[in-house]
């Protein structure tokens, strides 16, 4: 029973020693927290002022918060007596190993960050990356995801995503939508253009500004490629591009003007043999 009364003695001795440095503690961690609430809140504030994306606010706004609770902990370690050096020393080795481990997902992290922060795209643009095209649906912190004009549901890691070439298609407020039209030789140019305009004016979304035109683009073997271009914009891209075809092919053909296809002449020469032209 001595020894018990002396352990007792004891710890209630340390108890007493460690008390002020204990409810000091927790203090400091109930303001902490409450001081780190209220940074987080103005920080989102200031994202938002400072115009940035909606989807890029609660990722920096959550970081910086985590970051300032990791400093709130290590500051009440150091204020009870805990050896925040070796504790610090610590936590970067297991930081190390972990990271060896997950070298190519942090890569993928940091890609994720560079997205948000610089944003060569956002949700909602209608990209081409990575040989896909569709609509952003989601820009993740490890992935984007990518809703292709197929429908299908593209998962791109973002490391990925940023070692090649990005095409914003929506940066702009309208795309120019390129066509071809293979014109026979024997057509008068001036007349299938008419046509070709008119079909054009016909097309539902196609902008009048700016105006769509028809010209020669090359000559071909078999016969004249004709560049068409109209304007939509990023939303009505697909339907001006082939609302237009439609309405050409039925326009050439209300006025008899044939599809240029491969054709090959054959003559009889004056000895009787064929000669193919």
């Amino acid at each position: 029973m001595e020894i018990f009364a002396e352990k007792f003695d004891l710890l209630i001795g340390e108890l007493v020693k460690w008390a002020p440095k204990l409810v000091g503690a927790i203090l400091v961690l109930l303001i902490g927290l409450w001081v780190i609430g209220g940074l987080t809140k103005l920080l989102q504030k200031v994202l938002r002022r400072s115009g940035f994306d909606e989807g890029t606010i609660p990722f920096l706004s959550s970081l910086a918060n985590v970051l300032m609770k990791v400093m709130l902990v290590l500051s009440i370690a150091g204020m009870v007596g805990i050896e925040t050096t070796s504790f610090i020393a610590l936590i970067g080795m297991a930081g190390l190993a972990i990271g060896m481990a997950l070298q190519g997902t942090l890569g993928h992290f940091a890609s994720g960050v560079m997205i948000l922060l610089f944003k060569p795209y956002k949700v909602g643009d209608l990209i081409s990356m990575q040989d896909q095209l569709g609509h952003v649906e989601e820009i993740q912190v490890f992935n984007t995801i990518i809703k292709t004009l197929e429908n299908k549901r593209v998962i791109i890691p973002n490391g990925i995503a940023t070692s090649g070439l990005i095409t914003n298609l929506s940066s702009h407020e309208f795309l120019r939508v390129d066509l071809n039209v293979a014109m026979p030789y024997e057509e008068d140019f001036d007349k299938v253009q008419g046509i070709i305009m008119e079909a054009i004016k016909n097309t539902p979304k196609v902008l009048s500004d700016p105006a769509p035109y028809v010209e020669i683009e090359k000559y071909n073997e078999n016969n004249i490629l004709l560049a068409v271009r109209p304007h939509a914009t990023c939303e009505d891209y697909w339907d001006v591009y082939f609302g237009v075809y439609k309405n050409v092919k039925a326009a050439l053909g209300k006025h008899n003007i044939k599809v240029a296809y491969p054709k090959r002449e054959i003559t009889m020469a004056g000895n009787g043999q064929l000669v193919k032209g």
